[in-house]
């Protein structure tokens, strides 16, 4: 009875053949199944000029949206390094999309689906940094949604995707959230989550994971059931879900 959504994640313009290859599948699937195997794919195509990023994600989800499939599309630049794109040193106005940024990607896909959601820039960073070195600005958020509205008289009619929230402060998470967000990337947390789970058994039973045999009860007794994988691969996974499901309070979802 719990609902599970499978979606991939950013695909720059160069892996586009991969995304076709998706797609194809996707498409089968449905002739067979009735739905799509994955349930959104995301293109990243923020590297490109606004125009060919629009004009791409609306070919796409014409072919997208006969099979029900989400697209999750970017603008802007998130700052930082993810999946080998580095964007650490961009100019720090490049961190924020523009209302009419926003519009522009509304006023194209909007007649083609409503199947789509909008990564905006407004200050956020994949990874973590120290408080202050990153200037989340999750108001301009409410500004994007103020603009269509007034156009559409709509009081929130845009979706939006908070990219690089591993590390936000509650507070700018909840705005965010307020302003329109419903799905937040937090894979940066996920992973520290992950290595502290085997960081924390580690510490914990330091003493039984020094060899084979020996441990303080006694120089013959096997350390078997702390080194096993399974054991200490658990215990990552429990710190995962634990860190999973605070991020889903975040977002108020349970």
């Amino acid at each position: 009875g719990i609902p599970v959504i499978v979606h991939s994640d950013h695909c720059a313009k160069k892996l586009l053949p991969w995304f076709d290859g998706m797609l194809e599948y996707d498409e089968y699937f449905y002739s067979i199944k009735g739905e799509p195997l994955f349930s959104s794919h995301m293109l990243d195509l923020s590297e490109e000029p606004h125009e060919e990023n629009i004009g791409i994600c609306a070919k796409y989800l014409t072919r997208m949206a006969k099979i029900d499939l989400i697209l999750e599309m970017e603008i802007g630049i998130t700052g930082g390094v993810e999946d080998g794109v580095d964007n650490s040193g961009v100019s720090k106005d490049k961190l924020y999309s523009t209302p009419e940024e926003v519009w522009q990607v509304y006023e194209t896909l909007a007649p083609i689906s409503e199947k789509f959601t909008i990564a905006a820039a407004f200050g956020n960073v994949h990874g973590v940094y120290k408080p202050g070195n990153v200037v989340l600005r999750p108001e301009l958020l409410g500004d994007f949604q103020t603009y269509a509205g007034n156009i559409l008289q709509n009081s929130r009619p845009l979706n939006f995707v908070f990219h690089g929230g591993s590390g936000s402060e509650k507070h700018k998470i909840d705005e965010a959230r307020s302003h329109g967000v419903v799905k937040m990337n937090v894979d940066t947390d996920t992973q520290w989550a992950y290595w502290a789970g085997i960081k924390e058994f580690y510490e914990d039973n330091e003493c039984f994971l020094q060899g084979q045999i020996g441990n303080p009860k006694g120089l013959d007794k096997p350390n078997k059931s702390y080194y096993d994988p399974r054991k200490w691969v658990r215990e990552s996974e429990v710190s995962m879900r634990d860190r999973v499901k605070e991020s889903c309070k975040d977002l108020k979802n349970i």
